[in-house]
Order: C-alpha cells, then sequence, then structure tokens
C-alpha cells in the first residue's frame, strides 16, 4: 500500500490537477527566463508569454488545489467515506500535515518572491521598446522603424508617451486595452491616425529634458538640396535659426520658443483633426493682457466658436513628429546624395530616384522590385552609357533608393510621407504657416507676422556662380532656385513643394 505524505483531502482530481498545472509551468517559465538571459537578441513574444502570459496560469494551477481540497471536503462530509474535522486541522506531530505545512510554507516564499521579482519584470517589460515597437509587429512596424532611425532612438517610448509616475502609466494601460483588441479582431485604421488624442502634455514629458527657459539665442542649419536637372544640381542653403527661448526673469524672451509658455500663454482652435486649420489665436502675457487673432479670409462663425476647444499650444503642436518622422522621397534623395551613397554624376538621378521612390505600392517587397526595375529602365531608355561605364555607382544608388524606402514608406499599413505631415517649418507642410501666414488679425489691426527674419536668417545660399554669402548680421534675401519671379512671396512653399518632383 502507497504511504500517504500529504493530507487526504489533498488526493483528488482537481487539486493534481492544479499541482501538476502549477508545477508544469513554475518549469517552463524558469527555462524561458534561461533561454532569454543567454540569447543575444530579445524576442518580444517570449517577453509577453513569461511576464503576461504564464503567470496567470501559475496562479490558476495554485488556485485549484485548495479549490479540489474544498470540494473533496465537502464530498467526505456527505457521504461519511471519512471523518472530517469541523475547521480545519493543523498537527505538525502528523507527518502527513508536516509535509504539507513545509510545502506550504517554502512555495510561498517561493512563490512570494517569484510574484515579486516577477511583477518587477513584467512592469520594466511593459515598458521597454521591445514591449512598445515590437509586440504588435505589423502595426507598429513603421512608428519603430522611425523611432530607430529618430534623434530620439535612445529614448525609450513611455518617456514621452506616458512620463513618470503610477497614474499614467495606468492610465495607458487601461487605453492600451481597446489598442489589443483591435488588433486581436483586425478592426485597426490604416495609417494609424493622429495626433494622438491622450498624450500627455508636453510639460510633463518632453520638458523632461528639453527646457525652453534654458534655451538662448540661434542655431546654424545647413540643408542640401540637389535640383531636378540632369546636372543634380546642388543648391544648399545655411542659416541661422532663432531658437531662443530664455527666462523672463533674467532676460528677454524671443525667438521660436516664444511660443513655449515661457513669458506667456498661447491657445488656439483648430478646425480640422490634424489641426492644421487654425483660424482663431488667443494670446496672454504676463500682465494678462489678451490678444486674439481670427484668420480675416475664413473667420469662425458664432456657432462654430460656441462648440469649438480650446487647445494650450505645447511643444508637440510644432514638433509633431519628433521620433517618428516619414521623410518624403526628395528629401530622402538629397540625404543619400549628400552623404555619398548616391553618385551626383549620375545625370538625372535626383529626378529619376525621387520618382522611383514616390510611387504607390501594395506591399515593401513589391516597392523593392519596382524601384530597382524603374530606375534601371530609365537608364536603358535615356543613358545607356551608364550601365557599362558606371554600373557600380547606378547599383548603389539602387540599393541607397531602396533602403531609404524601406525606412519611411511602408505600404502594408498605408504609411506615407503625405500621411503624417510634420509641423515644424513650412517647407513641405504648412506648418508655421497655420498661423504665419499673413492673414490673422486682431481687432486693433495687429497682424501675426509673417516675415522670413522673424525665425531665420538665411547666410549662405546657391553654389557655383550663384553662391551667396552673407556680408550683414540682417544675411540675404531668399533666392528661389528656379526662376520664378517674385511668386515664392506670396506662395506658400508647400503650395508647390510636395516631397516629390515639384
Amino acid at each position: 500500500m502507497a504511504r500517504i505524505r500529504f493530507p487526504r483531502l489533498a488526493y483528488n482530481p482537481v487539486s493534481i490537477v492544479g499541482a501538476v498545472i502549477a508545477a508544469g509551468t513554475a518549469v517552463l517559465i524558469a527555462s524561458l527566463l534561461y533561454i532569454q538571459a543567454v540569447q543575444r537578441d530579445s524576442n518580444p513574444y517570449l517577453g509577453v508569454v513569461v511576464y503576461m502570459a504564464l503567470p496567470p496560469v501559475l496562479i490558476l494551477g495554485l488556485v485549484l488545489i485548495p479549490i479540489g481540497m474544498i470540494r473533496q471536503r465537502r464530498i467526505f462530509e456527505r457521504t461519511g467515506q471519512a471523518p472530517v474535522p469541523q475547521w480545519p486541522h493543523i498537527d505538525l506531530n502528523l507527518r502527513t500535515h508536516r509535509n504539507a505545512f513545509f510545502v506550504f510554507l517554502f512555495g510561498s516564499v517561493a512563490f512570494g518572491l517569484i510574484s515579486i521579482v516577477g511583477g518587477y519584470q513584467a512592469y520594466h517589460y511593459t515598458e521597454s521598446v521591445t514591449f512598445c515597437g515590437k509586440t504588435c509587429h505589423v502595426i507598429m512596424t513603421p512608428e519603430h522603424t522611425a523611432y530607430q532611425n529618430s534623434p530620439h532612438a535612445r529614448v525609450a517610448c513611455v518617456a514621452c508617451h506616458v512620463g513618470p509616475g503610477a497614474g499614467w502609466y495606468a492610465k495607458s494601460k487601461l487605453s492600451g486595452l481597446y489598442q489589443v483588441y483591435a488588433t486581436a479582431r483586425n478592426i485597426y485604421p490604416k495609417p494609424i491616425p493622429t495626433p494622438i488624442k491622450s498624450l500627455r502634455p508636453a510639460q510633463e514629458t518632453c520638458e523632461q529634458c528639453h527646457w525652453p527657459e534654458k534655451f538662448f539665442g540661434m542655431q546654424l542649419r545647413r540643408f542640401d538640396h540637389y535640383m531636378y536637372d540632369e546636372n543634380n544640381t546642388f543648391w544648399p542653403v545655411s542659416m541661422l535659426v532663432k531658437t531662443g527661448g530664455g527666462d523672463p526673469k533674467l532676460t528677454e524672451t524671443s525667438g521660436i520658443h516664444w511660443h513655449m509658455n515661457i513669458s506667456l500663454k498661447v491657445e488656439y482652435i483648430a478646425r480640422d483633426e490634424q489641426r492644421e486649420d487654425i483660424p482663431w489665436v488667443r494670446v496672454t502675457d504676463l500682465e494678462g493682457h489678451v490678444t486674439i487673432y481670427q484668420d480675416k479670409t475664413s473667420p469662425m462663425s458664432e456657432e462654430q466658436m460656441r462648440t469649438a476647444e480650446i487647445r494650450r499650444m505645447d511643444c508637440v503642436d510644432c514638433h509633431n513628429r519628433p521620433s517618428h518622422k516619414y521623410n518624403p522621397p526628395d528629401r530622402l534623395v538629397d540625404l543619400a546624395i549628400a552623404t555619398g551613397q548616391v553618385d551626383p554624376a549620375l545625370p538625372g538621378i535626383k529626378k529619376i530616384a525621387t520618382e522611383a521612390m514616390a510611387g504607390e505600392y501594395e506591399t515593401q517587397e513589391a516597392a523593392l522590385d519596382s524601384i530597382a526595375n524603374k530606375i534601371l529602365a530609365s537608364y536603358t531608355a535615356n543613358h545607356p552609357e551608364i550601365l557599362e561605364s558606371n554600373r557600380g555607382a547606378l547599383d548603389r544608388a539602387i540599393a541607397a533608393t531602396q533602403q531609404y524606402f524601406s525606412q519611411n514608406m511602408f505600404p502594408e499599413m498605408k504609411v506615407r510621407w503625405n500621411r503624417y505631415h510634420d509641423n515644424l517649418g513650412h517647407f513641405l507642410y504648412p506648418g508655421c504657416m497655420r498661423c504665419h501666414d499673413g492673414n490673422h488679425v486682431s481687432d486693433a489691426g495687429e497682424v501675426v507676422s509673417k516675415d522670413c527674419s522673424s525665425c531665420h536668417i538665411i547666410m549662405m545660399q546657391g553654389s557655383g556662380d550663384r553662391a551667396q554669402m552673407a556680408a550683414t548680421p540682417e544675411g540675404l534675401e531668399f533666392s528661389h532656385p528656379e526662376d520664378i519671379g517674385d511668386a515664392w512671396r506670396e506662395t506658400e512653399c508647400s503650395e508647390c513643394h510636395t516631397g516629390t518632383q515639384p
């Protein structure tokens, strides 16, 4: 006859199944933790299994053990198969009770330690870039890829999307429940709509690192452009960007960061979801003086004003793509040429590569094949000598064009540069000109400035015979690379420049 090592109540199907589940799950968790520790590349799904899927199974197994014992006790009471004390009875003089007591004691300690460590690891895992960027692979591939190529590539996703504190952590996880549901049912939109409505105020996230009151002066920026002619004519522009900022207690605030609630409060109303049509702006200074500017060409009606949402301007109203920027083909080809990945000696490569990259494609694979075929076909038809004299440079240009496409365009999610406008600047998208268009006027006749020198000073532009260098602090007047007369004074840049050939 087999020796009974535990109380009789533990010998029932439910408790035995629970013990097997708990023991098996514990061994599986330990094995996966070991695999995760020794493998070089982090697998996002392994973390989901270890920290989110298996712990509830382990707990279920442990819970089944007492449930089975309670059920067995009731069976004994009802059938009278064995005497059962009215209350649970523990007698450490009995071997079965001692065994059960020490198993419970050491098991509870082990489970408690595992729960503390596991809970801590689960918290950090759900805060990790791997969890945010790779768990929902197809959906988040565009955002994760752009993030890896952004200036914030070493800043964790949650630093901006959640920020410090338990309150916003809980809020973000609760809002993520619907995202999980939408992913499971495949009902998520393509592309993912922006801006994010529930994003935490930038003062509580961005300004943990960026402090406008400590910014002063200007920054020198150089923009390398190449024209759409056969020679890919180089057209650089260097300008001093008036970042500005400053502490109103120490010095006068100025520059672009004048907007950032340093010495005043800027509020606005947008007529569209993307916040690009801004007909109404309100500015309040430190003394409490209020100035309201309205778009004289398309003012808001009284009915619109009654139902409108007034938003306080913060960092993301201009820096709306700080880590997930999808650059246009025009800019990507400029970058490839400027960094030596594409040889500017290839005739017309700026135009050809830009047109190939700008095409509409169904899948990433089809896009990469089509880009190569289009570039090769163009040179075969128009410059066949290149295929023999400079084929290596052409192959490198194709590879660079494909690489930049794969980092910025994602056909499966319908993500393209023109689906996500970048409000920083005004070259390709309305950006600054949403308000600084010369049409926003106060009741007193004060106009929101459209003067270029308000934000930047051109120090150098052009190349060759048309190269210009500033000789005075006032800088240069803008010179358009193409002869369009004075049209550039009346037309917004973004009306012509779309990210592809103008």
